[in-house]
Order: C-alpha cells, then structure tokens, then sequence
C-alpha cells in the first residue's frame, strides 16, 4: 500500500500546492544566493517572459542660452543612444528523476525541499558565472601609478576611475552608487586594513570602504572589479516547478526550467585589476623589480 501512495502523492493537488510552496522558496533562495541579483540593472522595460527586455540609456541634457526653445519651436529631442536590448537567449533545465523506492524512504516533502535548496544554488551558482564573466569581458584595465601597492592605495584608484568618468552619458558617478567586488584574496587584504584601522565594521553584509558597498566574491578570476551599480542587466525567467510520472517505470521527475540573458548596459563605468600589485622587494643588487606595481602590469587584460 506504501508503494501505491508514494506514487499519488506526486499526481494530487496536495502535491502541486508544495510545489508552488517549494518554487517560491527557490525564487528567494536564489535572490539571497545571487550576488549578481544584488548588484544587476532591474530598470528595464518589458516581460522577461516575452523573451526579452530592453533597458533604456539616455544621453546627457544639455543647458542652452535662454530663449533657444523660443526661437526654434521646440525643445531638444531625447537621445536614447545608449539603450539595451537583452535576450533571454540561454535556455537551462534541471530535471531528476526520484524512484519511488526513495519517496518510499524519504517523502516527496522533505526530498523535494532539500532539493530544491540544492536547485536555487546551483543556479545561482550559474547566473553569478555568466554575470562575473561578462563584467571581467568588458571592463577596462584600473590605472594604477606606479609604487602604488597598499591595499587602500589600490583601492581608492579602482573607485575613482568610475568616479570621475566623464562622457555623454556621465558626469562623475556618486560613491553611493559604486559596487566595489573582490576576490576573497583582496577582500581579505582589505579586511585586514580595515579592522586595524578602525577597529572592524562588524560582520553587516555589505561593508563599505571609503563610501563605497564592497563585496566578496567566489565566482571571478579579476582580484578587484569596480562598477556602478546595474552596469549588467541579467533578467531571469523561471517556469514553475513541475512533477510528472515518468513512462514505463516507477519513478517520478522534479522539473526547473529556466531561461536568461546578461549584457552590459554601461560598459563604460565598469574596470578591473586581474592581479593585485605586490610592493617590489627591497633588493641589495638583485632582487625582484616588483612587476605589477604600475598601471599596465597590474591591471592588464580589460577591453573596452
């Protein structure tokens, strides 16, 4: 009798009342998950689930002389030379098969939920991969002059080339609005500095430094990216979790289907240092020259 209620319980309303349970719980475990869904642009225009969405860019407004709209008829024209369209283009699916001996053992509730925990990190796992190699393929190389190798050093050139970044678009970028994210080797150079100076800023989720949100992060090669906040758009579409027998056997499958797209939105407030400058060693005739301590050493590897 065990066996012919494992087998129901996957195809009752019970059951899809969980699963909807079970993919709301994968929705917010994924936005805690994700550091890219923290720092990703979400002003787009649009349904992901249409297949794609479109984030607009507005040029800078220019003043003029006092009467030109007058004299002319009209106002100036919006330039929306900047605007991105994203296509959820990269389509993913997780799907296991469960045997019914298993929902016999351990229940499709407790199973199913301890799969899903698994489910929402490996996509997270995905979507921060896709973000991070994007950021690391479109950010320009940190200047750094040379002998600068402190870690604080460092860091305030990596913030200040996005601060004082000055085109059509941009007229200088506020602290506020800067994300500062680190491999764990430099957020842990930075910590040090940090809890030495002042003592720590206690274990909040996103210390800032000099005015500016910093984060560690697993899933980059570059020691230190720096951008403004929503430089990357990345819109998801989850369809909802699904359970269906599987044919001629005696298993069942837990179904996530998943689409997404990333693309740079402002690529021109987004740099990087591959490698953190290391201090040249004092030498007596023939020690290291210190190669990483400029600008050009250090930061190789960005495009444009």
């Amino acid at each position: 009798m065990a066996k012919t209620d494992a087998l129901s319980i996957l195809e009752s309303a019970e059951v899809k009342e969980k699963l909807k349970e079970l993919d709301g719980n994968l929705i917010e475990a994924i936005q805690k998950d994700a550091l890219s869904n923290r720092l990703k642009n979400t002003e787009y225009s649009g349904d992901p689930t249409s297949g794609s969405v479109v984030i607009n860019r507005f040029k800078n407004s220019e003043s003029a002389k006092y009467g030109t709209a007058r004299a002319a008829g009209k106002g100036t024209k919006l330039t929306n030379n900047g605007k991105v369209t994203i296509n959820l283009d990269t389509d993913r699916e997780i799907i296991e098969e469960i045997e019914n001996k298993d929902l016999k053992f351990f229940a499709v509730g407790g199973l199913a939920e301890r799969r899903t925990k698994n489910h929402s990190k490996r996509m997270a796992a995905e979507l921060d991969r896709a973000f991070f190699t994007l950021a690391e393929s479109k950010a320009k190389a940190v200047t750094l002059a040379t002998g600068v190798t402190d870690i604080e050093d460092v860091m305030e050139a990596a913030i200040q080339q996005i601060e004082t970044t000055n085109n059509d678009w941009v007229d200088g970028v506020d602290r506020a609005d800067i994300d500062l994210v680190l491999s764990t080797t430099a957020y842990g150079k930075l910590r040090k500095y940090v809890d030495v100076v002042d003592g720590g800023v206690g274990a909040e989720e996103a210390p800032l430094f000099h005015g500016v949100r910093v984060y560690s992060n697993t899933r980059q090669t570059a020691d230190v990216i720096v951008m403004r906040h929503g430089s990357i758009g990345q819109p998801v579409s989850i369809d909802d979790y699904d359970a269906e027998r599987i044919g001629l056997s005696n298993a069942s499958a837990i179904e996530l289907f998943y689409s997404y797209g990333t693309a740079a939105v402002t690529p021109d407030l987004i740099a990087k240092i591959v490698k953190l400058p290391v201090a040249a060693a004092s030498t007596s005739g023939s020690g290291d020259s210190g190669t990483g301590t400029t600008g050009t050493d250090a930061s190789t590897g960005g495009n444009s």
